[in-house]
């Protein structure tokens, strides 16, 4: 017997035709790339993400052809975001921090028909057009006042605004299967060529209901949203479509990502929620400690990226009530796994039992399911003690990489997902990451977490930025190295000082064989620490106690 419901599809265009209808008053603000702001609302997107629709029609854009953005978070940008995938063709948000093989790799990979690109790309593109030759034209994110005067090397470059206005947006989203491809993102290539990670209308429609929900990052109408992490990483975690699924208003920084500028746009726009990875909250706190400053409308700031330093958590909070939600995911899960919210259990937790909770990447949103397994497959026990790769499995977690035949994702035969990140699970189902797989560090048998150690250094307030590396050691296999970007006042901090913060905070076995200070360290496309390449950089580094 089959239920009489009925049978609509789950379609990206549902979300933008809900926001204008029934919100259509509601802004969306936007720094612009040229300088000025930019005020419209949901009603204006919805007609002008239509025209935008038209015109790839007239362009010659079939269904599931790929258009490539390499773009800002901007309202054109969102445009795009509804007009290619509610036309029925594909989203792929190129990251342009990619190295500029990886990007060559990333436009022939996914076939790119067009490139949509904002005014800071043209020269990147001019490079990467020679070696993309199935590439159609370029679409520039801009209106004709501002087109570049120089356009050689641009093949058959189109000035966005020229082009959607040659259209009435007289259009009706078309139906067709939810199963079909939307959106099109690349991981950031840490160990070879990046992958692509296909996902559906139907699978980020189920991601976007459980994003709103109380228990995640608790969105409504109400609410005025800032997400500073680039719609060319992983969508924006999702805060495109999660805005317009409730009609909040919606403010898009551009290019500037500075302190300063996200500093003006929360306090002038009234901002109550945003999202960004650790870096971005470093320069934000680092701004309004040198010039003052406080945040009265902002309520929620979701960290997720890389782990959340408790000293940074506990600034939001104590020194500004801004409620810190620490988040976890990854490309190939759309990007949301885990968010940190307490049960009412925890109601009765002192403060610094409620921070140490904190300090979990969070519990499973619905939808998502998890386990921990150790080397031979064998499940874990949920206890908070043992550790094990995370596996999980839902409707929006990738089951193939993107034409990648030979390259499944590891135990997608099992039906489930192997993160390559080693974690405990406590009872409550609140995960607790030590480490990535290749990250750890393995001394005298024994495991040692290199995301633990890095987290209390940077508590210490003469310390920017810390990492830790395991180097060979010829008794205990590897023994940590603690790489250690100073701040601007912690010239004169010393490694004894580094050593002596440490102690008693971890266990005495953890104790860095060395610390080392740098003036920066490596990160990757997305903004996360590059451990890759500081092993490279300290290859032949010997530790004291090795030498000895």
């Amino acid at each position: 017997m089959l239920a009489q419901m009925m049978d609509r599809p789950l379609l990206i265009s549902t979300l933008i035709a809900h926001a204008a209808k029934w919100h259509g008053d509601r802004e969306i603000v936007t720094k612009t790339v040229e300088g000025p702001i930019h005020r419209y609302t949901w009603a204006e997107c919805e007609v002008r993400a239509k025209k935008f629709a038209q015109a790839l029609q007239k362009l010659g854009i079939k269904h599931g052809d790929r258009i490539g953005t390499l773009a800002w978070n901007t309202y054109r940008h969102v445009e795009a975001y509804y007009g290619v995938a509610g036309y029925g063709a594909v989203t792929h948000t190129i990251n342009p921090r990619l190295f500029p093989e990886q990007l060559e790799y990333v436009v022939n990979h996914a076939d790119d028909q067009y490139l949509a690109i904002d005014l800071t790309f043209v020269d990147l593109v001019r490079d990467l057009l020679p070696k993309a030759p199935n590439v159609k034209g370029v679409i520039i994110f801009t209106d004709a006042e501002h087109m570049p005067e120089d356009l050689s090397g641009i093949r058959n470059p189109i000035c966005y605004e020229d082009l959607i206005a040659a259209e009435d947006g007289d259009y009706e989203w078309p139906n067709f299967d939810d199963n079909s491809a939307a959106a099109l993102c690349y991981t950031s290539g840490t160990t070879g060529n990046p992958k692509g990670a296909i996902y559906g209308h139907k699978s980020t429609i189920i991601h976007t209901l459980c994003e709103i929900a109380p228990d995640c990052m608790n969105l409504s109408a109400r609410d005025v949203v800032l997400p500073v992490v680039p719609m060319f990483h992983v969508n924006a975690w999702g805060t495109p479509y999660a805005t317009a699924a409730v009609g909040s208003k919606l403010v898009l920084p551009g290019r500037d990502l500075d302190g300063k500028s996200i500093y003006e746009l929360l306090t002038a726009e009234k901002v109550t929620f945003t999202c960004a990875v650790p870096t971005i909250w470093m320069m934000l706190l680092a701004h309004m400690k040198e010039n003052g400053g406080q945040l009265p409308d902002l309520e929620r700031v979701t960290i997720g990226g890389s782990a959340c330093p408790r000293a940074m958590m506990e600034t939001f909070q104590n020194d500004y009530g801004v409620q810190v939600l620490h988040a976890w995911g990854m490309t190939e899960m759309s990007p949301l796994g885990t968010l940190n919210t307490p049960k009412a259990k925890h109601d009765d937790l002192s403060e610094v039992e409620k921070v140490d909770l904190q300090q979990s990447a969070g519990r499973p949103l619905y939808g998502v399911d998890m386990k921990i397994v150790d080397e031979e497959g064998n499940e874990l026990p949920r206890d908070g003690k043992a550790a094990g790769e995370l596996m999980v499995t839902g409707p929006w977690i990738i089951s193939d990489y993107f034409n990648i035949p030979e390259k499944a994702p590891a135990h997608a035969e099992e039906g489930w997902f192997g993160t390559g990140d080693v974690c405990a699970i406590d009872e409550d189902g609140y995960i607790w990451i030590t480490d990535r797989l290749k990250d750890v560090i393995k001394s005298g048998g024994e495991w040692i977490s290199s995301i633990d150690l890095e987290n209390i250094a940077v508590g210490h307030p003469q310390v920017a930025e810390a990492a830790a590396i395991g180097m060979p050691h010829p008794k205990w296999d590897e023994r940590p190295l603690l790489v250690v970007v100073r701040t601007g006042d912690g010239q004169d901090l010393s490694k004894q000082d580094m050593l002596d913060y440490l102690e008693g905070k971890i266990a005495k076995w953890w104790t860095p064989d060395d610390v080392v200070f740098v003036e920066e360290l490596p990160h990757t496309a997305t903004g996360k620490l590059s451990k890759l390449q500081l092993r490279e950089r300290f290859k032949d580094y010997v530790l004291p106690t090795a030498a000895a």
